[in-house]
């Protein structure tokens, strides 16, 4: 099983992209649960949503696996948790962590910030995204995991991540 992870800011096309590589290749998807876990809170959410939005996507990863056909496609991760905790609260809850260090992926796709920032109620940092980019760039190259930054329109991403799909499955 090959899982691919998209990782990066805000509305950088990583749902969409993730979403249309799973049903090119006829596989599953992981979405994203924090989007499910916020619409329906009723309220602001609180550091301690944080981990429950971080378990919740761990389940979800773990069942969509079992769905998958050689490839799932995973539309965030714990990567993802760790940024948004210590940029929003100063830290990050041990068990995220331990998480993103012990869960891993055939590749990881840093998806780029040229992608226009599209509104969004649940979206809230639509002027930090070159700073979140390069946290994301340094976490990445910290945790020492192959992974590949996209950039580019969104039809030069997915032309892009088929040549690299190919690759792995190929490998």
């Amino acid at each position: 099983m090959h899982r691919i992870l998209f990782t990066g800011p805000e509305s950088t096309g990583k749902s969409e992209i993730a979403r249309q590589l799973s049903i090119h290749y006829g596989t599953a998807m992981a979405p994203e649960y924090a989007r499910q876990y916020l619409e329906r809170l009723g309220r602001p959410y609180e550091e301690t949503d944080l981990l429950q939005i971080a378990k919740g996507q761990v389940a979800m990863e773990d069942q969509q696996t079992s769905l998958a056909q050689r490839l799932l496609f995973c539309d965030t991760g714990m990567l993802v948790m760790k940024v948004w905790s210590e940029f929003k609260y100063g830290r990050c809850h041990p068990w995220i962590l331990k998480e993103l260090h012990t869960r891993r992926y055939t590749l990881y796709v840093l998806c780029g910030i040229d992608i226009p920032w599209a509104p969004d109620p649940l979206r809230e940092n639509p002027h930090e995204r070159q700073e979140l980019y390069d946290t994301y760039l340094r976490e990445l190259k910290a945790l020492g995991v192959p992974f590949i930054e996209l950039w580019g329109s969104r039809e030069e991403r997915l032309e892009q991540m088929h040549e690299l799909i190919k690759r792995v499955l190929n490998s």
